[in-house]
């Protein structure tokens, strides 16, 4: 196949001579150039079929961290999308994707350098997830679907190598969590009488869109003995003021992932996504008294003895979310 010629230009990043697969994945590890889990190496004929599907030439800037001014180009994009396993059709999710990441909104260096550990959320809506393949259903925060798993593990590729996330040195997490590898998730739009994500914040219907939230680890929960929609929802606000009193007294931004069990409850009892939000607006909260006296029983108390324990929760299947002060590229 003939390739046009801005996106078959000669790549600026250095090349290495190994002599397989396997020393070529050594080589990354060596260096600290991946996640700790394996590679496929970017060839150069393979950064440039990436190039050509996003009809790129390698010297575009797809984005500039706003803090730092790094600049993240098409060819260091491509080489991160070979390195996590993506197929060249999954580009332009890619470049939709960084270019949420590095709107000033964002917050991208705050979000990478802080001792939180959160990670990039990453919904997909519209035509493209069939297109590609990606998970929208059962096992949706897990290991479903390439596309769902390369697209994701792609953006921290980015931070690791182009940004210089490393954990440690500018990656101050205290402990991480497992979505720091990779985060995306597919919104389940078909028969489902609520609004897509990407719709109710202003991308037409059906259009392509990526919606971007740095987002601590997931917290699932479960409540299957109740069909009155406050009764269920108080579950979800009640875990919402726990998190208030054990983690940190600053509200912050909440994505909330209802699985399908939880979703016909309410649907059938005639709620809407915005009744669900504003209930859960005004449960969630905690009066400052309340964090102070629980603080200070925490700390009176002496520790209690340490055991292993598991609750199960709900196998996410459709979901919705919503973010105050993130940041959305369609794609």
């Amino acid at each position: 196949m003939k390739r046009d010629a801005a996106t078959a230009a000669p790549l600026s990043s250095t090349g290495y001579e190994v002599a397989d697969w396997f020393a070529a994945n050594e080589l990354y590890q060596d260096n600290g150039w991946t996640d700790g889990l394996p590679i496929v190496p970017p060839t150069e004929p393979l950064v440039h079929a990436f190039l050509e599907a996003a009809g790129l030439p390698a010297d575009h800037v797809v984005g500039i961290e706003p803090v730092r001014r790094r600049r993240i180009t098409a060819e260091k994009v491509a080489i991160a999308a070979v390195m996590a396993g993506c197929r060249p059709a999954y580009m332009p999710v890619v470049l939709a994707v960084v270019r949420a990441m590095c709107a000033p909104e964002f917050g991208l260096h705050g979000t990478t350098a802080s001792t939180g550990g959160s990670a990039q959320l990453i919904v997909v809506n519209g035509p493209v997830r069939h297109a590609l393949g990606m998970n929208a259903t059962h096992n949706v925060l897990a290991n479903a679907s390439r596309a769902n798993a390369t697209i994701g593990r792609t953006a921290r590729l980015l931070i690791l190598n182009v940004l210089g996330g490393t954990p440690g040195r500018l990656d101050r997490s205290t402990l991480g969590h497992p979505g720091k590898f990779t985060f995306c998730v597919a919104e389940d739009e078909e028969d489902n009488p609520w609004t897509p994500l990407a719709t109710e914040r202003g991308v037409p219907p059906g259009e392509s869109a990526v919606t971007v939230l740095a987002a601590g680890a997931p917290h699932q929960l479960m409540n299957e003995w109740t069909r009155d929609p406050r009764e269920l929802l108080e579950t979800y606000a009640a875990t919402m003021r726990a998190n208030l009193l054990t983690y940190s007294i600053w509200p912050g931004n909440y994505a909330i992932v209802i699985a399908r069990q939880h979703r016909d409850v309410l649907v059938a009892a005639g709620w809407s996504k915005r009744d669900v939000r504003e209930y859960v607006y005004e449960r969630a909260r905690v009066r400052r008294g309340e964090w102070r006296s629980f603080q200070a029983i925490a700390c009176s108390r002496p520790p209690l003895p340490m055991r292993s324990t598991f609750t199960p929760g709900i196998v996410p299947e459709r979901r919705f979310g919503w973010q105050r002060g993130g940041a959305r590229d369609r794609g």
